[in-house]
């Protein structure tokens, strides 16, 4: 194919900007979607993405346009994420394009993670199209957000395209500069193949699809193919493209975006980043961007009924084939029973696979309090990676803890910058600098331990702001800090799934705080049931959950006092049995609790 009519492009915005339903108008306008075949957000699968409005995974799709001077172009739309959680699906896209479209609000304006995917198309030389969408609107202020790119992202207010991808108004002026701005790919067919993986998904008869841009050298069926990054081999079976449906094709060249299948039954031989190359004449070096994706928050997941646990390691093994950031691994709790412990790439994906789970899997589940990755500096010098409260070592065996930081962008209005000054300040931050853009917007960045952010700290931000607040971050390092784990004991019985790590500083207030909530949420029993937040063997704070009692000497009435006290004493050793045998129900609300104290 002439490469010169080939344009590979990604559309990158905020989240809720609008990036889907442009993707929509762009497949209808160019018939690549039949009329009785098509429904809203085409290319979101999954039916999570459609009900909550959000991208979680890139797609990608093929169109055919023919433009002003009369050619006939073929156009690689990739759709991307636009939460900071998938971040890494952007960066994948973006790697596989050379131009991007940068989707604006025209009513919200810029946003945290405006910027980030801005910066990150910069970094890979793409040419950014920025788009003005939801112009329609009656509270669009196109130009308040026209001065707000000027200031913040320095683009021209001449180079904004004014759309409503809903109305299907401008679509045609961004074809057009997407045709005359985005520079065609350069490649050579006469070179080893070398073509970079950006997705895959899991089909049940196929195995696992891998999505594919070939930068040189020519892939065809049949051809043996070498994951360079991963070392395993491949021969392809089927080699297709995304019209959104898969065609078949015979061969796929330099510049162009498909789709192949090789009977691949385990996800994780593909990463995204990698690059894949002919195993009989392979190229001499990768291309740039391969990187194995590690989780950065962690939770353990535990059936509320515990014979459904192998049913819950299946669901598990089964959406790891579509969504290879996922990982797991068993565990056991005493008072939870038998569960795994889940790596995520944020508090949105945890939210996605814990709801997928539920819906397609018919499972009730348990969830505990969310932590990040500690590396623990032991007296011995050693340094070990602590990813579960209950496994970190004994205080006295720790030299130095470090825990993970994190530069947060925020944006916000000018009057509310107060407020967001002490969320941040209040989350341990260091404050770094304020921005401002443009007269009622401003930016503000502070460095934060990733532990205060992974729970509630996006909704506070919400919150103090009105709801104009974003926010956007990115890993920095670990940091040195003085940090404890803070147990819960219920009956003289730690409760692995309610142990956290916590500042030291602040350690009393948050057990008190715990013990409190937990008393007030786990449901009374036949016998007293005992509170305690725990730093090692100091119990820091105590309350009980007073006992249901019958009231046995209801039917005596006169006669001698030791009838009644016989009753009273066989009473008290029937609670001390239960007591000691007896098994305390945790409910879910009591793990959502702890999640929302406040630091």
């Amino acid at each position: 194919m002439d490469l010169s009519l080939i344009r590979n492009f990604c559309i990158i915005a905020h989240i809720d900007h609008g990036k889907s339903t442009l993707a929509d108008r762009m497949l209808q306008m160019t018939g690549s979607v039949e009329v009785r075949e098509f429904r809203d957000q085409v290319l979101d699968s999954m039916d999570l993405e459609r009900e909550r409005g959000i991208t979680i995974k890139a797609s990608a799709v093929r169109m055919k346009y023919k433009a002003a001077d009369g050619k006939n172009y073929v156009l690689n739309l990739i759709d991307t994420p636009g939460h900071v959680d998938f971040s890494s699906e952007v960066s994948k896209s973006i790697a596989a394009c050379e131009g991007a479209v940068l989707v604006v609000d025209a009513s919200q304006g810029v946003e945290a993670q405006t910027v980030a995917n801005l910066n990150l198309a910069l970094q890979h030389n793409l040419k950014v199209i920025p788009v003005l969408n939801k112009v329609d609107l009656l509270n669009a202020d196109v130009a308040r957000v026209t001065r707000q790119l000027e200031s913040a992202l320095l683009i021209e207010p001449e180079e904004c395209l004014h759309v409503s991808a809903k109305e299907g108004i401008g679509i045609e002026q961004v074809f057009e500069r997407i045709v005359r701005d985005v520079p065609p790919p350069v490649g050579s067919a006469d070179l080893p193949l070398r073509a970079t993986i950006f997705d895959s998904d899991f089909d049940v008869y196929k195995g696992v699809v891998v999505y594919f841009r070939v930068f040189e050298g020519i892939i065809r069926p049949r051809a043996k193919l070498r994951f360079m990054g991963t070392g395993v081999t491949h021969e392809i079976i089927e080699l297709g493209v995304m019209e959104p449906k898969m065609r078949e094709v015979d061969s796929l060249g330099p510049g162009e975006v498909g789709y192949f299948t090789a009977n691949i039954r385990d996800a994780r031989q593909i990463v995204n980043g990698d690059t894949v190359t002919d195993d009989r004449a392979p190229a001499s070096e990768a291309l740039p961007g391969f990187e194995i994706l590690n989780p950065v928050v962690f939770s353990s997941m535990y059936p509320v009924n515990p014979k459904d646990f192998p049913q819950l390691r299946e669901a598990l093994e089964k959406l790891h084939l579509s969504d290879s950031s996922l990982t797991f691994e068993p565990e056991s709790s005493g008072v939870l029973s038998m569960g795994f412990r889940c790596g995520f790439l944020g508090l949105l994906h945890m939210e996605i696979v814990q709801e997928r789970l539920e819906r397609e899997y018919d499972l009730n589940l348990v969830l505990t309090i969310p932590s990040v990755v500690y590396k623990v500096r032991l007296n011995t010098g050693a340094l070990v990676e602590v990813d579960n409260p209950s496994h970190l070592p004994p205080g006295g065996e720790i030299s130095e803890m470090l825990e993970p930081w994190v530069r947060a962008t925020m944006m916000c209005p000018v009057d509310s910058i107060g407020a967001v000054m002490e969320l941040a300040t209040n989350r341990r931050g260091a404050y770094k600098s304020t921005e401002y853009v443009g007269e009622d917007l401003v930016q503000i960045v502070f460095e934060l331990p990733l532990s205060e952010i992974i729970i509630d700290f996006y909704d506070k931000l919400k919150s103090v702001t009105r709801g104009y607040g974003s926010l956007d971050y990115e890993m920095i390092g670990y940091h040195a800090a003085r940090l404890v784990r803070l147990d819960v004991m219920i009956n003289g019985e730690i409760c692995e799934a309610l142990s956290s790590v916590v500042p030291q500083d602040r350690a009393y207030a948050r057990g008190k705080q715990l013990v409190d909530k937990l008393k007030e949420l786990i449901p009374r029993q036949m016998f007293q049931v005992a509170l305690q937040a725990a730093i090692g063997n100091n119990v820091i704070a105590r309350c009980n959950v007073k006992a249901l009692k019958k009231n046995v000497t209801a039917k005596c009435y006169g006669g001698d006092i030791t009838r009644k006290r016989k009753l009273w004493d066989k009473q008290k050793e029937g609670k001390k049995r239960m007591k000691q045998f007896g098994k305390v129900q945790i409910p879910q609300e009591a793990f959502l609790a702890a999640l929302k104290i406040e630091n």
